[in-house]
């Protein structure tokens, strides 16, 4: 297959490349990013100069609000899907600047669906999130769950990005599985996520912020979990729309999580203790009863173990880069 990955040079897009580009069958890819400069844009480069895939793997510079370029890269794609992950991340920067939040990840998935439609692409991924489901007391998560209150400009773009996805199934033959990733960790996660953060932050005895009383509640999915999740859903062909949980089935604590990384680190953590903050949920627990049904999705790697596979990771890669 001809595979178009936008935000494919991301911590989850540069993982599904590199799964696509596996083995003597691997899939044609397009990366489609901006590398902005949300973090440090070197770290995408990185990601990017990690592929093997020769000419396999193109790379495309290029913003999702620019309308003619978006459709320029589709009509000159020839692609069989979209895997579309490419978006502004974070709840708490997207209430600092709900704008940029609707024009990149509202407009952006409008153009790459117009720009599939118009190609004839037939296949498209959407990557949403659990932030849609904002202050659901019902636990866990399903996706029929009514969505009520999301509580920051990221999770409500996100909401629309999935009504966009039914309409273009709908009326124009785009057939959609829209996957809520549940707290995603694992080698090479964003420096500004809890767990990435932490482990450095505990490695060079440095305080980490926690915000509340640690009693906050995430569903953590390790990478590989969600690759797994996510190649299932471009091969499912059942129903042109669907909503689907990816989640790790098991609800951690703040303070638990920190437990964890100190653990494996072997290090204890320096606490600075903070308020509660603005946008972030209590709670957040998948149900992927649906998952296991459409996708065969089965998550393999428990919490603990990853951290531990992150921490490894992070003293092979990470730290001599910090060194030097």
């Amino acid at each position: 297959m001809n595979i178009l990955v936008t935000g494919g040079a991301g911590f989850i897009g540069s993982h599904i490349v590199a799964r696509l580009l596996k083995g003597p069958k691997g899939h044609q890819v397009t990366v489609l990013d901006e590398f902005n400069d949300y973090y440090d844009p070197e770290i995408k480069r990185r990601n990017v100069s990690a592929w093997n895939g020769g000419d396999r793997v193109k790379v495309v510079e290029k913003h999702l609000e620019d309308r003619e370029g978006v459709a320029a890269v589709f009509e000159e794609g020839g692609f069989d899907a979209v895997i579309h992950l490419a978006a502004r991340a974070g709840v708490r920067p997207s209430i600092e600047d709900p704008s940029l939040y609707v024009d990149v990840n509202v407009t952006g998935t409008q153009n790459v669906l117009e720009g599939a439609r118009k190609a004839g692409v037939k296949k498209m991924v959407f990557a949403s999130s659990s932030s849609v489901y904002g202050i659901n007391k019902k636990v866990p998560f399903a996706e029929d769950d009514r969505i009520e209150r999301t509580i920051s400009p990221y999770a409500a773009t996100k909401v629309a990005g999935e009504h966009l996805c039914s309409n273009y199934a709908e009326h124009f033959g785009v057939d959609c599985v829209c996957l809520r990733f549940f707290t995603v960790y694992g080698p090479g996660q964003r420096p500004d996520l809890a767990i990435s953060k932490f482990v450095h932050m505990i490695e060079n005895g440095v305080p980490i912020p926690r915000y509340g009383d640690g009693s906050t509640a995430r569903d953590y999915t390790y990478i590989d979990d969600i690759v797994d999740g996510v190649m299932a859903a471009l091969e499912y062909d059942k129903t042109p729309f669907e909503i689907v949980n990816l989640g790790g089935s098991r609800t951690t604590t703040l303070a638990e999580m920190i437990g964890f990384i100190e653990e494996a680190t072997g290090k204890t953590a320096t606490i600075d203790q903070l308020p509660d903050q603005p946008g972030d949920v209590p709670l957040t627990s998948a149900d992927v009863t649906k998952a296991k049904a459409l996708l065969g999705y089965d998550p393999k790697v428990a919490i603990d173990e990853g951290i531990k596979l992150y921490v490894d990771w992070y003293r092979k890669h990470l730290a001599p880069l910090q060194e030097s």
